[in-house]
C-alpha cells in the first residue's frame, strides 16, 4: 500500500507539473522575443526622425551611432525618383534586397528569420522627398532568449521540488496507514499463536483505529471466554467434591478387606484428579453476571434442601447442626443452582477441614435491601481468612484448591454484596454471605462517599444484629430447633 501511494502520487503529480510547466515555458519564451524585438523597434524609432530631416550621410552615421547601435544596425536610402542620385546604405545589412524591396513597398514593418545567427526588424521611413527608406535592425539569437534559460531551470526546479514533496508526503501517509495495518497484522498473529495478552495500539487513521479497537474487543472476549470456559470446568469439577465427600465416608465405613482397600484407593484417586482438573484451570478469573430481572430463588427452600442432605453424613460424624431463619420464604436473585453449589461449597469445607464431632449452624437472615447467610461452626477457625479468599490458595491441606470459597464470593459479588470470614460464636470459623437485593453494587465501587458512609453504618448495624441474634438463637434455641433439628 505504502508503494502504491508513492506511484499514485509521482504519476499525478508529475503530470500536474508537465501540464503547467510545458506551456509556462513557451510564454517565457514568447515573451523574451517579444521583448528583444520592442527593444529593436525602439532603436529603430530613434532614428526615424533624423531620416525625415536629412539624408546626409555623415549626418545619418552620427544619429546611428548615437543611438548605440551602429554595428546592429544598417539604413537603406533609395535613390532619389528624378535620378539626381544613388542610393545610399549605412551600416552593414543582413537582410536580403528582395526583403528590403517587399518592406519599402507594403510600406509596415516586418521581420526576417535565420539571418547570420538571429533576426531583423526592418522599419519603413518615409523622406521628406517622398522615398521609402528602411532602417534594419539586427537582433541576435541570445537577445532573443536571454533569461529564457534561466527561467526554464526555475521551473524545473519548482516541478522537481513539487514531485519530490509529494512523493515525500504521499510516503508519510503510507508509513501512517501501513504502520496501523501492519501492528494489527502482528497482533492477530500473535493471539493465533496464542500469546493472549497481544494488543494493538488504537491509533492511527479513523478505520484503522477503529479496526484496532474492534481487534482488542475481540482479543478481551476471546480471553474472556477462555477463562469462563476454564472456570466452568473448575467450577463443575468442584461440584463433585459433594458426592466425592459421601464416597470417602462411606468408604471409611466399609471396614477392613480387599474390596474396601480397592474403594478407598479408588475414591482417593478420583479426589486426586478432580484436584488436578481444579488446579488446572484456577488462573481464569471469570465474570459472573448478575441475574436479571424475575430470576432467583428462595433462599430458605434452598437451605432447607442442602441442610437435609448434609444432615445424614452430620449424624454418621456425630456433629451437631443447626438451622435458623429458614422457616418462611426469602427471595434472592440468585439462581438456585448457584446458590445450592455455594452452600455446598462451605458445608464441604466444614466436613473436610474439621474433626468428626465438631458442630456447625446455617442461618438465613432477611434484610430490607439485603439477606445475609451465616455458615459457622466450632472447629479451630481459619488462621488467615485473607489467603482463603484468594483464588487458588487453600488452607495448603491435601484436596484443597480454595475454589470452594471463589464460589461463595463470585456468587455474591454477582448481587453487589459480598463474602466475610471472621470467627463464630460456637468458637471456629463464621463465613458471612451479604447478597444485595436491589441489584445495585456496592457504594464504594459507585464513588459517592455519602452512600458509602451510609451502606457502612448499616452493614455495621447488621453485623452488630447479627452477632446478637445468633448469641440468642445459640443460647436460647427456639422451640421448633430444640423439637426437631438439634441432634
Amino acid at each position: 500500500m505504502r508503494w502504491a501511494l508513492v506511484k499514485v502520487s509521482l504519476a499525478v503529480t508529475a503530470m500536474v507539473v508537465v501540464a503547467f510547466a510545458v506551456p509556462l515555458g513557451l510564454v517565457i519564451r514568447e515573451m523574451a522575443r517579444d521583448r528583444a524585438f520592442s527593444n529593436a523597434e525602439r532603436e529603430a524609432a530613434a532614428v526615424a526622425p533624423a531620416l525625415s530631416i536629412t539624408t546626409d550621410r555623415e549626418q545619418l552615421e552620427r544619429v546611428v551611432a548615437a543611438a548605440g547601435s551602429d554595428a546592429g544596425m544598417a539604413v537603406h536610402i533609395p535613390a532619389p525618383g528624378d535620378g539626381s542620385g544613388d542610393a545610399t546604405d549605412i551600416g552593414r545589412q543582413r537582410a536580403t534586397d528582395e526583403d528590403i524591396a517587399a518592406v519599402r513597398e507594403m510600406g509596415r514593418a516586418s521581420t526576417t528569420e535565420e539571418v547570420g545567427g538571429g533576426s531583423t526588424l526592418l522599419q519603413p521611413v518615409a523622406l521628406s522627398s517622398g522615398e521609402i527608406a528602411v532602417v534594419e535592425v539586427y537582433v541576435p539569437e541570445s537577445a532573443v532568449t536571454n533569461g529564457v534559460g534561466t527561467a526554464w531551470a526555475v521551473l524545473a526546479a519548482v516541478g522537481a521540488a513539487l514531485i519530490v514533496g509529494s512523493v515525500a508526503v504521499a510516503d508519510r501517509l503510507g508509513v501512517r496507514m501501513v504502520q496501523p495495518a501492519r501492528r494489527l497484522v502482528d497482533g492477530a498473529h500473535e493471539l493465533g499463536e496464542g500469546r493472549l495478552g497481544a494488543r494493538v495500539p488504537e491509533e492511527g487513521p479513523d478505520e484503522l483505529r477503529r479496526a484496532a479497537v474492534a481487534f482488542n474487543s475481540m482479543a478481551d472476549q476471546v480471553v474472556q471466554l477462555l477463562a469462563n470456559e476454564r472456570e466452568l470446568a473448575a467450577d463443575l469439577s468442584h461440584r463433585l467434591r459433594t458426592p466425592l465427600t459421601v464416597l470417602r465416608l462411606n468408604a471409611a465405613s466399609l471396614g477392613d478387606g480387599p474390596a474396601a482397600e480397592q474403594t478407598r484407593a479408588a475414591v482417593e484417586q478420583l479426589e486426586r484428579e478432580v484436584d488436578t482438573i481444579i488446579r488446572t484451570a484456577r488462573d481464569a478469573k471469570p465474570q459472573t453476571a448478575a441475574a436479571g430481572p424475575g430470576a432467583g430463588c428462595d433462599a430458605a427452600e434452598v437451605v432447607r434442601e442442602r441442610m437435609g442432605f448434609w444432615s445424614a453424613l452430620a449424624e454418621d460424624e456425630g456433629r451437631k447442626w443447626r438451622v435458623a431463619g429458614a422457616d418462611r420464604p426469602v427471595r434472592i436473585p440468585v439462581a438456585r443452582a448457584d446458590l445450592a453449589a455455594s452452600l455446598d461449597a462451605l458445608l464441604g469445607n466444614v466436613f473436610r477441614h474439621t474433626a468428626e464431632g465438631t458442630a456447625f449452624a446455617v442461618d438465613l437472615h432477611n434484610g430490607e435491601d439485603a439477606v445475609i447467610v451465616l455458615v459457622s461452626d466450632a472447629g479451630a477457625g481459619i488462621a488467615d481468612p485473607e489467603a482463603a479468599m484468594a483464588r487458588g490458595r487453600g488452607s495448603g491441606t491435601d484436596g484443597s484448591t480454595g475454589l470452594g470459597l471463589d464460589i461463595v464470593r463470585r456468587m455474591a459479588e454477582s448481587t453487589g454484596g459480598d463474602v466475610r470470614i471472621g470467627a463464630s460464636v460456637l468458637g471456629g470459623t463464621e463465613v458471612r454471605i451479604w447478597i444485595q437485593l436491589d441489584g445495585r453494587t456496592a457504594p464504594a465501587r459507585r464513588g459517592h462517599r455519602g452512600a458509602v458512609r451510609r451502606r457502612r453504618q448499616g452493614r455495621t448495624q447488621a453485623r452488630a444484629k447479627t452477632q446478637t441474634q445468633t448469641q440468642t438463637q445459640t443460647s436460647a434455641p427456639s422451640p421448633a430447633v430444640r423439637a426437631g433439628r438439634d441432634h
